[in-house]
Order: structure tokens, then sequence, then C-alpha cells
């Protein structure tokens, strides 16, 4: 239960109460992705978890530089939105026994959570821009570059990855 609620009046509170979401929601997916790298299988789908987790450790830092540019410290707040994907991922790794399945079920986990990233960067991208922090929408658009690549190589693997969990039927 929800005992206080963020008073958001302006844009500028929206966009950094998002930041700090943000930076919840990379933290959580930077202890999420060495669990997947471990389940995963397929040689290219775990070098590609390998490659975002070390481009994902940088989105951290960038929140980190924009949080303290803008409010002078950095503060999270819980990103439930990842939780819950990141646990739906977990559910996946667990439940299926077969390893092209799982790299399949993998795949699918990792692309919705690289979709919420791209809807979210893609927002605080565009309130940046607005609010006149040219500097941050320039770091924000270049994680949201990271994510829409990251998404299209996953996109890639699974066209072989589905194939294979197909077969194993």
């Amino acid at each position: 239960m929800k005992f206080m609620s963020a008073n958001l009046e302006s844009l500028r509170e929206l966009y950094i109460d998002q930041l700090q979401h943000l930076h919840s929601a990379e933290t959580q997916i930077t202890d999420a992705l060495p669990k997947m790298i471990e389940k995963a299988t397929d040689p290219q789908l775990k070098r590609a978890l390998d490659t975002h987790l070390q481009e994902t450790r940088s989105h951290v830092t960038r929140l980190e530089q924009i949080l303290r540019n803008a409010e002078g410290d950095v503060d999270s707040k819980k990103n439930k939105g990842i939780a819950a994907l990141i646990t739906e991922g977990e559910d996946i790794i667990k439940d299926a026994s077969e390893a092209s399945v799982r790299d399949a079920g993998i795949i699918a986990a990792a692309q919705h959570v690289e979709h919420y990233e791209m809807a979210s960067y893609g927002t605080v991208r565009s309130w940046a821009e607005i609010l006149g922090h040219t500097d941050h929408a320039e770091l924000l658009e270049k994680t949201l570059d990271e994510e829409k690549h990251a998404d299209a190589l996953l996109t890639q693997i699974a066209d072989t990855a589905n194939t294979m969990a197909d077969k194993a039927a």
C-alpha cells in the first residue's frame, strides 16, 4: 500500500521522476542479465546479452550523470514495471526444460524489456528537449539507439532460435 504519492506538478518534476524510475530499471536489468546469460545456450544469444550487459552498465552511468546534473544527487524510485517483466523472464527460464525453448523464451523476455526501455527513453529524451536540456537529450538518444540495436539483434537471433524451439517439440 502506498501511503505517500509524488506530487508531480510540472514537466520537470515528471522528467526527474521518470529518470529515477529508469535508473532503477537499468539497475535491475544489470542484476538480471547475468542470470539470463548463464541459462542461455545459443552462443549468439549469450554474446548479445553480454554485450548488452556492458551497455546497460553505461546506461546506469549516463542516468547518474543526468540526475546529478539536474538534481545534484542520484535517487532511484523502484520501477515496478521492469520488476514484473524480469519476474516473467525468470519464470520462463525456470519453466522451460528444453534449452532451445528456454533460449526462445529468454529472447522474448529480453525484447519485452527492450520495448519498455525504448518507450521510456524516447519519452524522457523528448521531455529533455522541451525542457532545454540538450546535453541530457543527446545522452538519452545514445541510450535509445543502443536499446533499438539490442532489440534488432535479438530479432535476428530469434529467427534461428524460434525455429530450433519449434523443432524441439
